[in-house]
């Protein structure tokens, strides 16, 4: 197992705690800690940074898409639905249902929920980009309210650069 490195982001929601090795980021997720931590980045891997750099332009609206590396464990269902997940564009929402389409198991509504709440990279596997068939918000690990300021954000940014 690779040593693994952990690192708190202040967000505009909140503190991320991003953990990674030295070759990808393997879980970005909302933490309740209200501390301030002080980033020592001469002991921080270098994927650590450049993702603590693009979430900040992600953050002011001046980057649409993740490239540093990530990556994910789970079944093979769970990294399907995550995989379809990171073709929705950003800006907009698609539903359970579109996904279970999408990846060819249209039975498959609940299932892709249950995955899509297991999402351990937040804002990189767009889960927040997930609504009900009705247009509702739904579930969402890091709170509803996050999820909201989310989609309003790339709501805001996409128009403004459109």
């Amino acid at each position: 197992m690779s040593k693994l490195y952990k690192a708190e982001y202040a967000s505009p929601l909140g503190v991320l705690e991003i953990v990674g090795t030295v070759e990808a980021i393997i879980s970005i997720l909302f933490s309740e800690s209200n501390l301030e931590v002080e980033d020592s980045l001469n002991q921080t891997p270098k994927v650590v940074e450049e993702c603590m750099k693009q979430l900040d332009e992600y953050f002011n609206g001046t980057r649409l898409d993740f490239t540093f590396p990530y990556a994910y464990e789970g079944t093979d269902f769970q990294k399907t639905v995550w995989n379809a997940l990171t073709s929705i564009p950003y800006g907009v929402t698609a539903s359970y249902k579109s996904i279970a389409d999408h990846i060819g198991n249209t039975k498959a509504v609940r299932a892709v929920g249950s995955a899509n709440g297991k999402n351990k990279l937040s804002i990189i596997i767009p889960c927040h980009r997930i609504i009900g068939s009705n247009g509702t918000l739904t579930g969402y690990a890091g709170e509803l309210w996050r999820k909201e300021w989310l989609l309003e954000h790339e709501k805001l940014v996409r128009k403004s650069k459109s």
